[in-house]
């Protein structure tokens, strides 16, 4: 077993695990998103009963609510926006784990003599090859819509 094989198998290990590893971390912070999401609808729930039920208050204290309630939306929509940030992410690991397996299918493919290959072989390669090009340009578009997102934020 060739030295340079034993690399890219220990390689592709490595790049699973980074990638196992990714989904997990964004995993457990789309579940802390949700449970601060819950957190402000309910801190917003009581706010909201607060201004409508305290027609005698003071109008400090209902300017103090409403700047409150206000923060409150801006940070749910950061949090949105995070969780989408992270969704693209999710989907840019699946299009990377999904590239990384049509690259070894097509690379067994190349592997075979040209020669020795079965016509079923050759359209499975092509095959291989067109599917290897959509996840491409799917993970192009991701990066487009990272890309404007990040210059619409700016």
């Amino acid at each position: 077993y060739p030295t340079w094989k034993r690399t890219l198998t220990r390689r592709a290990r490595e790049s699973q695990m980074k990638r196992f590893c990714k989904a997990q971390a964004i995993q457990r912070r789309l579940e802390e998103i949700e449970v601060t999401f819950r957190e402000l609808e309910q801190q917003g729930i009581k706010l909201e009963n607060l201004l409508r039920d305290e027609d005698d208050s003071p109008g400090d204290r209902k300017t103090q609510w409403m700047n409150q309630l206000l923060y409150l939306v801006q940070k749910k929509n950061s949090l949105m926006s995070e969780e989408s940030d992270l969704m693209i992410m999710v989907q840019e690991l699946k299009l990377e784990e999904q590239q990384w397996q049509l690259d070894q299918k097509l690379r067994c493919y190349m592997n075979k003599e040209e020669s020795l290959k079965t016509p079923e072989e050759r359209a499975a390669e092509q095959k291989t090859l067109a599917q290897l090009l959509e996840v491409v340009n799917q993970r192009n578009i991701l990066i487009h819509i990272q890309e404007e997102k990040r210059l619409s934020e700016l």
